[in-house]
């Protein structure tokens, strides 16, 4: 297996700088976070009067701009390759109900070099008839899938809390109908903490061909307060790959069981150790259990 990191989870350094830690922590590859940050302006750069505000879905300052991506791709991708680091994915955020975004996205993905791409499905907040919902995004997600034999590229859909895939089972079923050539599933163990949970194993044997990319890190669950009903509600919140809920030896005897052999990308949105420290340890826990 080869190691990379979303760079969604490393917010306070630019881009430049990462690929630098990256490959002195000893990481094969690196997923580009790519999208339009309001307190960003192009690649790692603060925007004038936002101060110096850092975080993982806000002012990360480890971000490509989707805008500029086809002019920004070529240095990216010579910076990237100059640091012996690969691409396996980029983690785009643009979603199968915008397919002229989606096609500049994958135009920017092609001059970067990199094979795949993340492309969303619909949320899902129980507002709207979920089947109607399902329906509708298999139809844009065809359009996708043009898109990506077009282009040459793999759309990515990442199993998800609050979306129309929560489960591998969901996944599965959603993508049985598209060509695994250009249609994928990422597998995200921490966000199967919030909803969508099942047996690694057996979520990762239903995927099948599909199974395309990993993402991991871990998640817990905690105590909010009494509800008005005397109840208790819970809530989910990220935690260290070592101390959340995910059972990451089981996760690791999974997939060698399934014979995969592809990339994990980690996506640790704890805090509790510096970011220098906190990708070391992961890196030399998850290569001590593969």
């Amino acid at each position: 297996m080869k190691f990379a990191i979303f760079t969604v989870s490393t917010p306070e350094w630019t881009p430049e700088e990462a690929v630098v830690e990256l490959r002195a922590a000893g990481y094969d590859g690196v997923e580009w976070r790519v999208t339009d940050d309001p307190l960003m302006s192009g690649s790692g750069r603060t925007v004038a009067g936002h101060g110096p505000t850092v975080g993982f879905w806000q002012g990360n300052r480890c971000t490509l701009s989707l805008a500029s991506l086809i002019e920004d791709a070529p240095r990216i991708r010579a910076m990237t390759e100059a640091a012996g680091l690969a691409m396996p994915s980029v983690g785009t955020y643009v979603s199968c109900e915008e397919p002229a975004l989606v096609e500049h996205a994958m135009k920017g993905v092609k001059a970067l070099g990199a094979p795949a791409l993340r492309v969303r499905v619909p949320n899902y907040d129980g507002a709207s008839p979920y089947l109607a919902l399902r329906d509708r995004a298999l139809g844009q997600y065809r359009d996708v899938e043009a898109l990506a034999k077009q282009y040459g590229l793999k759309a990515l859909i990442e199993m998800h809390m609050n979306n129309i895939v929560p489960s591998a089972s969901a996944c599965a079923a959603f993508v049985q109908g598209f060509d695994p050539n250009y249609v994928g599933i990422i597998h995200d163990c921490g966000n199967m903490v919030f909803e969508g949970y099942e047996q690694y194993r057996l979520g990762l044997e239903v995927l099948g061909p599909y199974l395309a990319h990993v993402h991991i890190k871990s998640a817990k669950w905690e105590v909010v307060g009494p509800r008005a009903d005397g109840s208790t509600e819970w809530r989910a919140v990220f935690a260290p790959l070592k101390s959340g809920i995910v059972d990451v030896r089981r996760l690791i005897d999974a997939l060698h069981a399934v014979g995969y052999d592809g990339w994990i990308a980690f996506e640790d949105f704890s805090t509790d150790l510096p970011l220098d420290q906190r990708i070391r340890d992961n890196l030399a826990y998850l290569k001590r259990l593969v």
